[in-house]
């Protein structure tokens, strides 16, 4: 594998995870307590022998670079690295001035396109090209071979859909040795999603749908971006390539989540805590790396924890009542406390009690307060004898104080919600 160069995409503004994309790339979002997402497809590559790594961002990029930097270190005889490598300021006219906006990355070819040359690939690289809010565990050494065998140009990962979830994503037909025919993204005609259903279909998975996870030779990436100017590989580069270059299909069947929403976030956390998960954080074989903070172990008191992951350094208050939640590291819920189907995204610190005294809201969740469907975002402070359960069942909402968006609460980070509040 010291042959493949991995591409991770930050994605865009993230407009359909805020607010916790507000303040960081959807990369830092956290996740299952302790990670951020994209731990998730560094740690895919690290288990392929996949070392030389560039994440692909340009908005709110600080807390990025600080959670790689702060995380992925190889030795000096290592060849590896993890590197971030935001959008760049760059001379485009005669006259020597920068042109700012055509510098913003307008979509995931253009992204590729302005830092191919930061890959310093060879010619017979293969350039490997993820998302970087995606959940899953795949073999990518695997991919990888398999195209190679094959001699494909581009092979796009698959997995099977039903019929509404193939509006969303770049659909495919293949022939028997799987070698893409024909490819549409987000088809939204009948007609058209008629003809791309899977010939062996049963049940509800009808439709061979793009992961947006791509292995390009490199020449035929740099080749492709060159001749073709438009921005997107779903939309533009990759429909263009059939019938001209060897497409494949390389399908997998594992657990696959495209993190794009809050109610995709909160759902995807929240199925940690089934008793045997979908997505497996406790295989030994294949962990998933994180940055080491040395906390101490979870404490609880006298509390009733009924499926929910507890992180390090998380403290549960007596009395207190967990369900079907996810518990941050370092995160604090008082005694009293009644948490449904919460996703608590922890503290960078604990309080200073001198603070504490003087009147603010303890960080973490206040004594003899309720909270269902919510998400508790770093370093907010939830006060005492709150009611957070969305009486009205609203399914978008914003006071300043909490932000509702698919029908899920959602505390900011940051944010003080004041003892006695009510939603």
């Amino acid at each position: 594998m010291n042959r493949v160069i991995a591409v991770i995409l930050g994605g865009g503004q993230g407009a359909r995870l805020k607010p916790l994309t507000t303040e960081r790339a959807k990369p830092a979002v956290p996740f299952a307590g302790k990670y951020r997402l994209v731990d998730i497809p560094i740690s895919n590559c690290l288990h392929g022998g996949i070392v030389r790594i560039n994440v692909l961002t340009q908005y709110q990029s600080a807390s990025l670079h600080r959670h790689v930097s702060n995380t992925y270190r190889f030795d000096h005889f290592s060849r590896g690295y993890v590197n971030v490598l935001a959008a760049e300021l760059t001379d485009h006219s005669d006259s020597g001035e920068a042109d700012s906006a055509s510098d913003w990355y307008q979509g995931t070819a253009d992204a590729v396109r302005k830092m191919l040359h930061r890959f310093e690939a060879n010619d017979d690289d293969d350039i490997l090209i993820l998302s970087g809010d995606q959940v899953y565990a795949m073999d990518l050494r695997e991919l990888v071979t398999g195209h190679r065998q094959a001699g494909a140009d581009v092979t796009i990962a698959a997995t099977r859909v039903d019929r509404d979830s193939a509006t969303r994503f770049g659909v495919m037909r293949v022939d028997g040795d799987c070698w893409i025919t024909e490819f549409a993204e987000k088809p939204q005609d009948a007609e058209v999603l008629d003809r791309f259903v899977v010939p062996d279909a049963h049940g509800p998975l009808t439709h061979l749908a793009s992961m947006g996870i791509y292995v390009f030779k490199a020449t035929v990436l740099a080749e492709l971006l060159a001749a073709d100017s438009r921005d997107d590989f779903g939309k533009h580069i990759l429909p263009s390539c059939i019938g001209t270059r060897r497409l494949r299909c390389h399908p997998f069947s594992g657990y696959w989540e495209d993190v794009g929403t809050i109610e995709s976030y909160h759902r995807v956390n929240l199925d940690l805590t089934d008793p045997v998960p979908a997505f497996n954080l406790f295989d030994e074989r294949r962990p998933f790396y994180s940055r080491a903070r040395f906390l101490p172990p979870a404490k609880i008191g006298a509390a009733h924890i009924d499926r929910a992951m507890l992180s390090d350094g998380s403290i549960v208050g007596d009395g207190a009542i967990v369900r079907q939640s996810v518990v941050g590291i370092r995160s604090i819920i008082a005694p009293g406390a009644h948490l449904e189907r919460v996703v608590m995204n922890g503290a960078g610190t604990y309080d200073i009690q001198d603070q504490v005294r003087a009147g603010h809201v303890p960080l973490g969740v206040g004594h003899d307060s309720e909270l269902r469907n919510v998400i508790i975002d770093r370093d907010a402070r939830v006060g005492a004898n709150v009611r957070l359960i969305n009486e009205g069942g609203l399914s978008e909402y914003e006071d300043g104080v909490i932000t509702v968006r698919d029908g899920i609460i959602v505390v900011k980070r940051l944010a003080t919600v004041p003892d006695g509040y009510t939603f």
